[in-house]
């Protein structure tokens, strides 16, 4: 009898991976498949195991197919701009991942150790759309694309700041950082956490909110001549509460200059004058008189003029009264407070400075030496009064250094 040989065939397996994407609902969230909820999927489409003709079908233990997560999710609308970006990658590791906004403007953000996930650092821009791309390799060597787009929430109101001192400019040793928003920070803790100043040499400072829409800082002492500063306004993002959300972002440096600290003593009628630690003038003046006494207090330099007009009527002094003035061309002012006192020349009480008071509030001196004052200064420089029971209202100019230290630093949202 005939026996017939039975034929062995090879089994080839061959395990092909796809790719998927999260439904993606209009907050953000995302259900179906494999997918991670709030964030769209993919993965390698290399096989991950041999296919040979009797060969082993059994996977590889330490090949595995690149799967990408992305948060939010794809199409995700209304996202929150304080919320991170990731991107992670399981069974492989990210080789690459950008965010950008519509104007190609890039957002930063690191890779963990293993690079099998990226996070944004930068918060994003309200009402804007965002492009996620990169890529990732799997262990078995495929390379998965990540690519994804969301939107960011629109914002019922917009916080930008306006920064003083201006961008380069070299100021007094007491020159406030003062920022101003246009429109009022509910949470300012959240605001404050954005602000930062970094010195050339180390000082103590603190932040202090003036108001809901004005927050400076200052250090604990004068800033050191020549000390380099730079105030990083990073409110990109940022949610100032009552769906404000910060809109941009901003950077400033400036320098300080030398040191001119002045002190005025009305009982005496004199003014001295110490530039970087070393008496440079004194200098004989007249102070307000009865009626018109001129504050105590830390006064700084907040505006400069060669020639201003000084008219009574703007402090509500009416032309008939006793007091009106109206001089078009007062030389070398320096104002001191935002009611209207100045340093400036005044030859008209020559034969009072240094031996009486007669002015409407302002320290007044001779021409020469108003000049000579005026070419010393710069804006920022403080001006001490003694000698008068009036003293500085808060607010009335640039009064930051009338608070103790531990007052201004308890004006910290942070303290």
């Amino acid at each position: 009898m005939r026996k017939h040989g039975l034929a062995v065939a090879g089994i080839c397996v061959l395990l092909l991976a796809g790719t998927a994407c999260s439904d993606t609902k209009a907050d953000g969230s995302g259900t179906g498949g494999q997918s991670t909820p709030g964030a769209s999927t993919s993965q390698s489409s290399t096989p991950g195991a041999s296919s040979t003709p009797g060969a082993s079908t059994t996977p590889s233990e330490t090949n595995a197919a690149a799967s990408i997560a992305v948060v939010p999710a794809k199409g995700a609308t209304s996202v929150q701009p304080d919320k991170p970006v990731t991107v992670t990658s399981t069974g492989g590791k990210l080789t690459a991942v950008t965010v950008k906004d519509g104007d190609d403007n890039t957002i930063a953000g690191s890779f963990n150790a293993d690079k099998t996930q990226w996070t944004s650092t930068d918060l994003l821009k309200p009402g804007t759309s965002y492009t996620v791309s990169g890529s990732a390799e799997g262990t078995d060597g495929g390379s998965v694309p990540v690519s994804s787009t969301f939107k960011t929430l629109k914002a019922s109101k917009s916080l930008k700041a306006s920064i003083s001192p201006l961008n380069t400019s070299t100021v007094g040793v007491a020159f406030p950082v003062q920022i101003y928003w246009n429109n009022p920070v509910k949470d300012r803790a959240a605001v404050e956490k954005r602000l930062s100043v970094k010195t050339s040499v180390p000082l103590d400072g603190s932040w202090h909110w003036v108001s809901s829409t004005q927050v400076n800082y200052r250090p604990k002492n004068y800033w050191p001549a020549g000390t380099k500063v730079t105030v990083n306004v990073d409110t990109q993002g940022v949610n100032a509460g009552n769906n404000t959300w910060g809109t941009s972002s901003r950077t400033i440096k400036f320098t300080i200059g030398k040191s001119v600290v002045s002190h005025v003593d009305v009982k005496r009628h004199v003014m001295t004058v110490t530039i970087n630690g070393k008496l440079a003038r004194t200098i004989p003046i007249t102070a307000g008189k009865d009626g018109f006494t001129t504050r105590s207090g830390v006064k700084v330099i907040m505006e400069k003029f060669t020639t201003k007009r000084m008219d009574a009527a703007t402090v509500g002094i009416k032309p008939g009264d006793p007091n009106y003035y109206n001089i078009p061309d007062v030389k070398w002012a320096q104002r001191v407070t935002s009611s209207g006192e100045f340093i400036h020349g005044a030859p008209w009480s020559a034969g009072s400075q240094g031996s009486a008071n007669v002015s409407h509030g302002c320290v007044g001196m001779s021409l020469a030496d108003a000049k000579w004052f005026f070419d010393q200064t710069l804006t920022g420089d403080p001006v001490t009064v003694t000698g008068t029971s009036r003293t500085m209202e808060p607010g009335n100019g640039w009064t930051d250094w009338n608070t103790t230290w531990a007052a201004y630093k308890a004006g910290s949202a942070l303290s």
